[in-house]
């Protein structure tokens, strides 16, 4: 499963060991640095390794808390969403859970350009997990 820092993505881990569990599976949870095409690409970019390392220990806090164990990985690409469905073939992944915040661009609905790239190529399930819209409170 892959996590970005941009959704709920506790929540996604937690989620992700709850199943495991049931089937006892393996979960395997991923960071994906997207590196510029004017760059080497295992270049060391310092800050997106530190969040990466972070959102990973805070992916780990949840499996725990969970009673679960996760496997993590920070991986270097050019594109994520080419990266995740490699990291699936390589590693035989049943599913891939992907935790997504709801958003709008130009007024609809707005899966990013992962979700798709996933639910297109990855050769396996892909379950997505959409935060709840923002309901605002009426007066």
């Amino acid at each position: 499963m892959p996590i970005s820092g941009d959704t709920d993505d506790v929540s996604s881990v937690e989620f992700a060991c709850f199943v495991a569990k049931r089937f006892k599976a393996k979960v395997y949870v991923v960071y994906v640095i997207e590196v510029k095409r004017t760059m080497p690409l295992d270049a060391e970019i310092e800050p997106e390794i530190q969040k990466g390392e972070t959102l990973l220990e805070e992916a780990v806090q949840a499996a725990e808390r969970a009673d679960y164990d996760v496997e993590t990985e920070i991986l270097q690409a050019r594109e994520a969403s080419v990266a995740l469905v490699d990291e699936a073939v390589e590693r035989g992944v049943d599913v891939i859970i992907i935790g997504i915040p709801y958003k709008k661009r130009y007024g609809e609905f707005y899966l990013g350009e992962i979700v798709p790239y996933l639910l297109k190529n990855a050769p396996c399930r892909v379950w997505v997990l959409r935060d709840p819209m923002e309901t605002k409170a009426s007066s």
